[in-house]
């Protein structure tokens, strides 16, 4: 596509203004509309930037764990309905070898560059370096003490793809968030049972995330502040929200988006295989996995990643935390750019930035994603 005549866009540092976007070669070269083939839109309609989902681990019924191309291709096809552009495609907490097979198709499927949907970007490593006392719905077996050498054979298998590691700090992990941090890999603390201690430790040797925030990690008590409390508290945190709904009551969202600096708050689906699909019997890491009134949950009851879809995530948040339409995608695109450093590129509308866009409505349905000036979606 070559771009939108007199459209509404929300452009960088000016809020939604009336004007043209010209695109060539997958990139925004200009505002001008005199252009021709540039494309017409209903006046409701808002072009704003592509979404970025950090944490995704499947959709339409496949997972980043399923190991083969072809599931990598569904679930970044799928989720372009979302308006999302961009993912880190999610591991979990599981063998070795399911880990490193994982990693290697991740490594395979960005060589064949396709583009019929969401750009994998690169890698969420979600465990297994985490804390048996916040396993969440991550199997306990395979739970695995932070190692650098461990992290380089599955960085290795990725094809130097890995992007960002959730681990629980508290489990002797300093040396690899150096390791991380010096690598400029995003280094997230969750499934932890970490305290402000903990969490201090882990900001000085480089951590500058937290994941799922509230979710698998210990709460905050007058005494002790733990995990959340040094969420809240550390600036140089980036902290992820689930905004279902069911994962945080909208009250702890707006807590969380209250206490961060602006830009230091983004939304993710953690959402897994059901998404897309109706209600029923799923799985995750060889769990069984029960999905009902968009709630997925294990046999036992603790939550299974979510079937969250990502515009519905920033149509949540504006409701839930009472802020205006650009703010809340602002949570879905340029803080997550910023927060991987790729938002001199993505994450925003401007002159020189990848044609990475979404066109919505005010209720943020989304009519048509384009993935560097090619449309993936539209309805």
């Amino acid at each position: 596509m070559k771009g939108f005549k007199n459209a509404n866009v929300y452009v960088e540092g000016q809020g939604i203004i009336k004007t043209s976007l010209v695109v060539e070669d997958g990139k925004i070269i200009s505002f001008d509309g005199d252009h021709e083939d540039l494309i017409e839109l209903d006046e409701n309609l808002i072009v704003v930037p592509g979404f970025i989902d950090v944490h995704v681990h499947g959709a339409n019924n496949s997972d980043t764990m399923d190991g083969t191309i072809e599931a990598l291709e569904n679930i970044t096809r799928t989720i372009a309905k979302e308006g999302v552009t961009q993912i880190l495609a999610t591991t979990m907490t599981q063998s070795p070898e399911n880990i490193i097979k994982a990693l290697e198709n991740v490594k395979k499927y960005k060589e064949l560059n396709l583009r019929t949907g969401a750009e994998v970007y690169g890698v969420h490593l979600e465990g297994p370096f985490i804390s048996k006392q916040f396993i969440g719905a991550q199997p306990y077996e395979y739970i695995a003490e932070p190692s650098v050498a461990t992290f380089k054979k599955y960085q290795e298998a990725s094809g130097d793809t890995i992007r960002l590691v959730t681990l629980a700090p508290e489990e002797g992990a300093e040396e690899l968030i150096n390791y991380l941090a010096e690598n400029k890999i995003v280094a997230s603390l969750g499934h932890t049972n970490a305290t402000y201690d903990d969490v201090k430790k882990a900001v000085e040797a480089g951590a500058t995330g937290i994941t799922h925030t509230y979710n698998a990690m210990k709460p905050l008590h007058h005494r002790e502040v733990g995990t959340v409390g040094a969420a809240f508290l550390f600036d140089e945190l980036t902290t992820e929200a689930i905004s279902d709904g069911i994962h945080v009551s909208p009250p702890a969202l707006r807590i969380l988006y209250k206490v961060k600096p602006e830009g230091k708050m983004i939304l993710v689906s953690d959402a897994m295989r059901a998404k897309h699909m109706p209600d029923g019997e799923y799985e995750l890491g060889g769990q069984p996995v029960f999905v009902k009134d968009g709630q997925a949950r294990l046999e036992t009851g603790v939550l299974a990643g979510s079937v969250l879809k990502m515009n519905n995530a920033v149509a949540n948040s504006k409701k839930f935390l009472g802020i205006d339409f650009t703010k809340a995608v602002d949570l879905a695109s340029l803080n997550p750019a910023r927060y991987l450093g790729i938002d001199h590129e993505v994450g925003s509308i401007n002159i020189g930035k990848r044609a990475n866009l979404v066109v919505v409505d005010q209720d943020v349905n989304v009519q048509m994603t384009i993935r560097d000036g090619y449309i993936i979606y539209q309805k």
